[in-house]
């Protein structure tokens, strides 16, 4: 059966309606950034670009770098986005937009987000990466779909368990990454952990300004919650959505991030667009290998 126009819309020109792409415009390798202004951080790297494009905050620059071809798009902040991105990117490889009918024979696409985040730890120092493990969704947002064939009960009920957490709140999901692109990424010195995924920068992250939070303690809970070797190392707002779609959709997909603070010793790096830059460079280095 067809979906409907306004299920899948598309522009005039037929590309998807909000990344304003169409399918012969990316690679099946895909760097994720929040930041749009950060695109051409990345591809200033490049030996040739191919393709660009922008609609709203949604910027992508498809090229090649030492002969690999890769798109790199950005996703503005939040689950929300993240939501529309993958999505459309997955009708892109998998829905002929044409017929609006799926096709017989599934792409997966790999997806890594080069971002930056703040680390929950004293011992991962500002300037710092961190490989996430697994994505704790804190925000809810995945509960719309059915996640059961992807979460981790295990962990979920032991972090609910230590953290008192809310009945009023989303039940928390967790969602592993891609293996496959762990060990293409790793390296001597990247920290692994699993990355808290709020739906906001102020309370939903335990920050006050004039608002009171419902648990003022949650982040130090987070910070010394536990689940047999894994820790919570770090907070954002993308990457249990992206494991989690991910997932559920069959792509690949690893969440790479630059610490550029410390929440525990509240320090802040002093080069930020450095450390950024670095991890950009190891994570080019590392997709090409």
């Amino acid at each position: 059966m067809a979906i409907k126009e306004s299920e899948l819309i598309l522009n005039p020109d037929g590309s998807v309606y909000h990344l304003n792409l169409k399918p012969e415009n990316i690679a099946k390798d895909i760097i994720f950034v929040g930041d749009q202004d950060r695109v051409e951080k990345i591809t200033k790297h490049f030996d040739s670009i191919e393709f660009s494009t922008q609609k709203r905050e949604f910027k992508t620059q498809t090229g090649f770098y030492k002969g690999k071809r890769l798109t790199v798009l950005s996703t503005g902040i939040g689950p929300d986005n993240i939501d529309i991105v993958i999505n459309e990117l997955d009708a892109l490889v998998n829905i002929d937009l044409q017929t609006r009918k799926q096709k017989e024979t599934l792409t997966s696409l790999n997806i890594v987000r080069v971002g930056t985040s703040g680390s929950l730890h004293k011992d991962i120092p500002v300037d710092a990466f961190v490989m996430s493990s697994h994505g704790l969704d804190l925000n809810g947002m995945l509960h719309f779909y059915q996640i059961d064939a992807v979460s981790n009960p295990e962990i979920e009920d032991a972090f609910i368990a230590y953290t008192n957490w809310s009945k009023n709140k989303a039940r928390p999901i967790v969602i592993s990454n891609s293996k496959k692109l762990e060990t293409l990424l790793d390296g001597e010195n990247v920290h692994k952990g699993i990355t808290a995924t709020a739906g906001g920068f102020y309370g939903p992250q335990g920050r006050v300004l004039r608002l009171a939070l419902e648990d003022a303690t949650l982040n130090s809970k987070m910070d010394s919650f536990h689940f047999n070797e894994f820790r919570i190392t770090n907070l954002e707002m993308e990457t249990s959505a992206i494991y989690g779609l991910s997932k559920l959709l069959g792509h690949h997909a690893l969440s790479m991030n630059a610490i550029i603070a410390n929440r525990a010793t509240g320090n802040f790096s002093k080069d930020p667009k450095a450390v950024v830059n670095n991890l950009i460079e190891y994570t080019l280095n590392k997709l090409v290998e």
